[in-house]
């Protein structure tokens, strides 16, 4: 007689399930690399010297994993299918040569776990100082593509990445939605030996009340960064630091709390620049740059800039204005909307507004940002 588990099911059945399951296992990794075989056949079509980023199709990529959520029926979450997919995709892409992304550093910060997010793991991710060096180092093709910061839920637009868009000839290829998850880090076994805390300020703030009812003595101080908090976790003994997971991989620390921050629904979303205008993928933003030869209309002439918007049933998600740097007092305003600037009724709109504007360029026309 079979024996019984302690659930009831017998050991033979367990056996079976797990052999079924190392079938499963076997077919998936086959398909994989035959998938893999076909993005090398891209390769070689688009020429033998053809780098990554000259295959590389972000509109085509955001269709597949638009598809790959329509198609989940469980139990994994779409979020988890959405992981598994980048990373096949990513690791496929980089067979002969990995994209070269630029983002805002240092390592371990929020940016780079966007980076891994929007690419997958088998890019090269490299850390710039600046937003603005993020910006050159993509111009002069050191860097395939750069992800930086362009808006947090709690503390608004960043300017500098909006300022850097006045001057600069690249364009947006993509957008990443990311929820600011904090971790305490840290390599002592428990909290109570943890006697100082190192974190930027936004982050301390951010998980006050957590640190006020859990660790009320310790001694918090601010940082340049969490990346910099990160390091003397891993140097200093008795000190702890906050920051996302990615922090805990780079700088060698583990996790001792998840999810400390006070609010759940901080994010903050990440552009990514490249050198080319996308086609369209089916579910896509705009972003404009427009202006008007008087600026110093108020309401009035920003209400006449968006009648083409309206009057074509445009949907607008975003609205920023900025010094244009031309002359005192003369703005510039910053616009997503939905849909691709080359299709109906969008570019019907883009074509009215465009004559009334003493400015206007598309900056991006680009996928909406998937999971």
């Amino acid at each position: 007689m079979a024996s019984r588990s302690k659930n009831g099911r017998g050991s033979t059945d367990l056996t079976e399930i797990r052999q079924r399951i190392n079938e499963i296992d076997e077919q998936i990794q086959a398909l994989i690399n035959e998938r893999a075989r076909f993005a090398q056949e891209v390769g070689v079509a688009k020429g033998e010297l053809a780098a990554a980023v000259d295959y590389y199709r972000p509109e085509r990529e955001a269709e597949i994993l638009r598809s790959v959520v329509e198609r989940n029926k469980g139990p994994l979450r779409n979020e988890e299918m959405l992981r598994l997919f980048r990373e096949i995709m990513s690791a496929c892409l980089a067979q002969q040569e990995p994209l070269k992304v630029g983002f805002l550093g240092p390592e371990g910060t929020f940016t780079q776990t966007a980076v891994f997010k929007h690419f997958g793991h088998s890019v090269r991710a490299l850390p710039f100082h600046t937003i603005d060096e993020v910006f050159q180092e993509v111009e002069s093709g050191i860097a395939d593509f750069g992800v930086v910061p362009i808006e947090n839920s709690t503390e608004g637009s960043v300017n500098n990445t909006l300022d850097m868009f006045l001057t600069s000839p690249l364009k947006i290829t993509g957008e990443i939605e990311l929820r600011i998850e904090q971790h305490l880090l840290g390599r002592m076994a428990g909290l109570e030996s943890i006697e100082r805390i190192c974190a930027h300020e936004q982050s301390l703030a951010q998980c006050r009340g957590w640190l006020r009812e859990y660790l009320p003595h310790v001694e918090l101080i601010g940082m340049s960064s969490n990346a910099a908090g990160a390091r003397r976790a891993r140097d200093e003994a008795g000190t702890a630091a906050i920051g996302p997971e990615v922090a805990a991989d780079v700088y060698d620390l583990r996790i001792m709390v998840n999810s400390i921050e006070d609010r759940s629904d901080n994010s903050t979303r990440f552009l990514v620049v490249g050198r080319k205008l996308l086609p369209a993928s089916g579910s896509d933003k705009t972003t404009l740059l427009v202006s008007t030869s008087d600026t110093g209309g108020g309401a009035g002439v920003l209400h006449q800039l968006l009648k083409p918007l309206a009057e074509h049933n445009v949907v607008m998600t975003f609205i920023e204005s900025r010094p244009s740097r031309r002359k005192n007092w003369d703005y510039v305003f910053f616009i997503d909307i939905e849909g691709h600037a080359d299709e109906s009724p969008v570019s019907d709109a883009l074509a009215i507004l465009e004559k009334q504007s003493s400015l206007f360029r598309v900056l991006g026309a680009y996928p909406k940002a998937v999971g």
